[in-house]
């Protein structure tokens, strides 16, 4: 019974700073994500609104031919 030791049994309650550079990681990649997507969203908002002006002086422009062709035809009757 000398021999007897008594047995100490340690359990997992530590956390390592493992995980915590993990979770830091995970968090620094998702506002990444995030700001990524915004600003795609962004960009395509800009060239849609683009788009729409450049259109929309197409049409001026067509408008104005118009009334100039207009304008001519009814000079060249008189």
């Amino acid at each position: 019974m000398a021999d007897d030791r008594p047995l100490i049994v340690e359990t997992g309650g530590r956390s390592g700073a493992a995980g915590w550079v993990i979770a830091f990681v995970l968090i620094v990649a998702l506002i990444l994500g995030i700001v990524f997507f915004t600003q795609m969203s962004g960009s395509k908002a800009a060239k849609d609104n683009a788009i729409t002006k450049a259109a929309g002086q197409v049409g001026n422009a067509a408008q104005k031919a118009g009334t100039a062709a207009q304008d001519a035809a009814n000079n060249v009757k008189k």
